[in-house]
């Protein structure tokens, strides 16, 4: 590790692992995951049942395929992550003003400057990206990716038969891919191309052996 990278590491201040009850914890799925904070890399306990996305990429269809593939996944998981940076979701408390926690307001001007070009960045990654979708799509994904709703939700407020709402996910989430540069599989040259840099006057030849 560089000294760098353990100084951003020993930046990132402790905190308590949340207490959660035996009976509780049978209902979770609960996993370990490193995200990366103002401060650096931090590990948190996250709920991978929370996500629609992963419980479908979980499960398996009669074919033996996940209802949704890793790279269906990657893209919705990280829609929802800009949409979460951009602060898109809706409030629950009265404070409609501030984009930051009242505990962190008034730490420095760095840090006040900074916080709105991330939002903003966030912000146009995720127009970017429901533009690229079209209006067909984006509402679903924001629904599924970023409002957590689950098919079946989706199914009855949109009045869809049932099971047209995994079909039409797929579609959106393999346009979504395409617009982040994902894919199933990866394709590229099976070889690189030879470049040289040689004089004006010079020759380049190969000997056969």
């Amino acid at each position: 590790m560089s000294a760098k990278a353990s100084k951003a590491a020993a930046a990132v201040p402790e905190q308590a692992l949340p207490t959660i009850g035996g009976f509780r914890g049978r209902h979770l799925a609960l996993t370990g995951r490193q995200i990366e904070t103002e401060h650096g890399l931090a590990r948190v306990i996250v709920d991978e049942a929370e996500s629609p996305l992963t419980w479908l990429a979980r499960r398996r269809g009669r074919d033996g395929r996940a209802l949704i593939e890793a790279h269906q996944l990657q893209a919705g998981e990280r829609l929802r992550a800009d949409f979460t940076k951009a602060h898109l979701m809706p409030r629950t408390t009265s404070n409609w003003a501030s984009p930051l926690p009242s505990e962190r307001r008034g730490t420095g001007s760095e840090r006040a400057a900074a916080v709105p070009e991330v939002m903003i960045a966030a912000r146009q990654r995720v127009h970017r990206a429901l533009d690229h979708v079209g209006p067909e799509f984006a509402g679903l994904l924001v629904d599924v990716c970023c409002f957590l709703k689950g098919l079946e939700d989706i199914e009855r407020e949109r009045a869809w038969p049932q099971r047209t709402a995994k079909v039409v996910l797929q579609l959106a989430l393999d346009r979504l891919a395409r617009h982040y540069g994902f894919a199933a599989q990866a394709f590229g040259r099976s070889h690189g191309a030879i470049r040289t840099w040689l004089a004006d006057d010079a020759a380049f030849s190969v000997d056969a052996l």
